[in-house]
């Protein structure tokens, strides 16, 4: 197997390089068009700069907050590129709390998870009720660890209501086989540590797996592999790539968005 052409998405979607910048461009428009000082940007939750959150909040009392990951292999990307995605959770009343992290190979994916460990943490204090966990990509990898016993505190896992992966990694030992390990340094025994998949025991926190259809083989497989692990549902979005399945964040009444917020 060609190991860097199975986990490359851009090359298999078409038009794949226009997503980025038009997430970007999206999410920045989303911004501006909100009331003045009904959010919180770039609330610091660990010593370096990209340790940070925007927090954006529905128009009434929330009902809870939604926090939503990030992906792009734990190498690229932040916040600024997703605002727009919370206009689901926002629409049905709930607060979305997105974190951005340092990146490989600046740290190790295990320190990653300890800063969303840290970033819900931080969260949780300030935000007051329940708690769903979604994350896409490297995100649903993310959010996944978050279910690792003793990874956050009891007072506050017991407030997660749903942790909801979508096209998530969940077993990272393929990766030793690409490009990308040059960044990421993982060996046979931390990427076994990290995966998901492969989790011994984990809180019983309802969770969706989520994977498009069109996706690559290989997500395909990563979503089975923590669904089977994990007995929990797999959902299989037809007609939906690696990029396009977030889209159904942005509606309300998405079946994604039933799923994630319970």
């Amino acid at each position: 197997m060609d190991y860097d052409d199975a986990y490359a998405n851009v090359p298999h979607i078409p038009d794949g390089e226009s997503y980025p910048p038009r997430w970007a461009s999206e999410a920045a428009a989303f911004r501006q068009a909100r009331a003045p000082g009904c959010d919180d940007l770039g609330v610091p939750y660990g010593d370096t700069p990209r340790q940070a959150y925007d927090l954006l909040r529905p128009k009434t009392a929330p009902k809870g907050t939604l926090v939503f990951v990030h992906g792009g292999y734990w190498l690229r990307f932040d916040r600024s590129f997703w605002s727009h995605f919370a206009m689901g959770a926002l629409a049905r009343g709930w607060s979305v709390a997105m974190p951005s992290y340092d990146l490989c190979p600046d740290v190790r994916i295990a320190d990653i998870t300890r800063q969303i460990a840290r970033a819900i943490q931080t969260i949780a204090k300030v935000e007051p009720g329940s708690l769903a966990l979604a994350g896409h990509s490297a995100g649903g990898h993310l959010v996944s660890r978050m279910a690792q016993p003793g990874l956050l505190p009891t007072d506050i896992t017991d407030r997660i209501n749903t942790i909801t992966p979508i096209s998530p990694v969940s077993d990272l030992r393929p990766l030793l086989h690409t490009a990308m390990n040059a960044q990421f340094q993982l060996t046979e025994a931390t990427a076994a540590a990290a995966s998901p998949a492969l989790m011994a025991d984990r809180l019983a926190i309802p969770t969706h797996i989520w994977v498009g259809a069109d996706e690559r083989p290989v997500f395909l497989d990563q979503a089975r592999w923590q669904a089977d692990a994990w007995s929990c549902p797999l959902r299989i979005d037809k007609g939906r790539h690696h990029f396009d399945i977030i889209d159904a964040l942005k509606d309300p009444e998405s079946p994604l968005m039933r799923d994630i917020l319970v």
